[in-house]
C-alpha cells in the first residue's frame, strides 16, 4: 500500500500542476501507466501468499473429520474481510466528506486523497503485521506424541482374499 500511496500522491501532484480545468475536462494525465506495476506486483503476489498460507493452515491444522469445514471457514474469512473493506470505505467517506463531499474518496479522483486512503491502509496493514507477529511468537509447534501410533492402511493379503 506504501507504493500505491507514492504513486497516487506522483499523479496528484500531476494532476495540480496540470489544472484544475483539465481535470474538469476529463484530460488525460501526463503519467506513464507503469508507476502502477509495483502497486499490482506487490498487491498480487502477497494476496497469493496470504491466501496459499492461510489454506495450509486450515487443512494441517485442523483435525481430520472437519477439513472441508476448515475450507469453507477460509472462503468465510475472505468474505468477512470483503464487508470489512466495505466498512472502512464508509467510515473514511463519513469522517473526511466534509460540507462539499470531497473526501478522501471523492467521486473526482483528481480532487480526492486516495494517497492519504492507502497510507492508512499501509498503517492498517503494518497494525496486522504486528499483532501477526505477536500471535506467531505464542504459537508453539505441535510435535506427535512419542508412542501414539501413527494412521496405517491395511493392507490386504492373499489369505484374507481367499477366506471371502
Amino acid at each position: 500500500m506504501v507504493a500505491a500511496a507514492l504513486a497516487e500522491a506522483k499523479r496528484l501532484s500531476v494532476a495540480r500542476r496540470v489544472g484544475p480545468a483539465a481535470a474538469r475536462r476529463g484530460t488525460t494525465l501526463p503519467v506513464s501507466v507503469f508507476t502502477l506495476i509495483p502497486q499490482f506486483f506487490l498487491v498480487g503476489a502477497g494476496e497469493g501468499f496470504v491466501y496459499t498460507g492461510q489454506l495450509d493452515f486450515f487443512i494441517t491444522r485442523s483435525p481430520k473429520g472437519m477439513k472441508t469445514m476448515s475450507t469453507g471457514l477460509f472462503l468465510t474469512t475472505l468474505s468477512l474481510g470483503f464487508f470489512v473493506s466495505s466498512l472502512l470505505v464508509s467510515i473514511v467517506n463519513c469522517l473526511t466528506g466534509g460540507k462539499d463531499g470531497n473526501g478522501w474518496l471523492a467521486d473526482n479522483i483528481n480532487y480526492g486523497r486516495l494517497d492519504c486512503f492507502y497510507g492508512l491502509l499501509a498503517v492498517l496493514g503494518a497494525v496486522n503485521l504486528g499483532a501477526f507477529l505477536v500471535c506467531a511468537a505464542w504459537t508453539k509447534p505441535q510435535t506427535p506424541k512419542a508412542g501414539v501410533p501413527m494412521e496405517s492402511v491395511r493392507k490386504s493379503t492373499s489369505i484374507d482374499e481367499n477366506n471371502v
